[in-house]
């Protein structure tokens, strides 16, 4: 047996009594949860199974390397510039009293040495002004006394 509904199904209420808005006065508002007993729960394991483990066969793991080997023939020709700052002072209970600071630079040369412009200092001699610049006989400096 079914009972067809017609959707949307209207009604209307009519009552003799008047009916007042609906209030949620007298209804609690926080609610407390008592228990009493609580039953016994208990678990157990009565056997356990027996596990094997094994490793039978592990497969031979070769790491092979091949020899490297690096050799210095022959030391590249480099002109290396080095910073070179230094300080060197006397301070007496962390007061500086004086210092000497060494500032410049250094270099690395592997090349064959031959000055670049701003490293040459006076006249380079040349091969036969250096025999004809040397004197025969060093004088002996003049002093009092003798």
């Amino acid at each position: 047996m079914s009972v067809s509904i017609p959707q949307p199904f209207k009604t209307k209420l009519v009552s003799p009594i008047a009916v007042d808005p609906v209030t949620v006065n007298g209804i609690p508002d926080t609610f407390h949860i008592h228990i009493e007993k609580l039953p016994t729960i208990s678990l157990s394991v009565e056997k356990l199974p027996i596990i094997h483990l094994s490793i039978d066969n592990i497969p031979k793991i070769q790491l092979g390397v091949d020899p490297v080997e690096i050799r210095l023939t022959q030391l590249p020709s480099i002109r290396g510039h080095l910073p070179a700052d230094f300080c060197v002072g006397l301070s007496v209970m962390g007061l500086e009293l004086m210092n000497l600071r060494l500032c410049g630079e250094a270099q690395i040369i592997t090349e064959p040495y031959h000055p670049n412009p701003c490293e040459v200092c006076g006249r380079e001699p040349r091969g036969s002004d250096v025999a004809s610049n040397l004197p025969d006989t060093i004088a002996a400096p003049s002093g009092r006394g003798m």
